[in-house]
């Protein structure tokens, strides 16, 4: 006698499966974003360590530079330079389009690095 099984439990792991291929497909887009944020204030911060010995038009094009080489929307590379009494502020601001299944989102993202001279 052959006892015959329903196919509802390999419909179920494949839901699963789909559902959880998803969540990670749009985790790692969105994960790369912020990687590349944090990339592009981590050398804001190493320029600005380095500013003693650098000019700020040099430092705004090394960075517009980066920005470009981490495929940064264009506003990344718009980099302020503010020098006062010994310290020195760069900064940035930009706009990085998120997608979701069914909406889409902006997010704004302001990396910035302050050092001393």
């Amino acid at each position: 006698m052959v006892n015959r099984r329903r196919g509802v439990g390999g419909l179920g792991c494949l839901l699963s499966l789909v559902f959880l291929a998803a969540v990670g497909w749009f985790g790692y887009h969105i994960g790369m974003k912020y990687w590349a944020f944090y990339q592009y204030q981590d050398r804001m911060k190493q320029e600005a360590r380095f500013a003693q010995h650098r000019g700020d038009p040099l430092i705004r094009s090394r960075l517009k530079l980066y920005a470009d080489s981490l495929k940064l929307p264009e506003g990344a590379g718009k980099v302020t330079v503010r020098r006062r009494r010994g310290t020195i502020h760069i900064f940035a601001d930009y706009y990085e389009i998120i997608e979701f299944p069914g909406f889409v989102r902006e997010k704004h993202f302001h990396p910035e690095a302050v050092g001393t001279f």
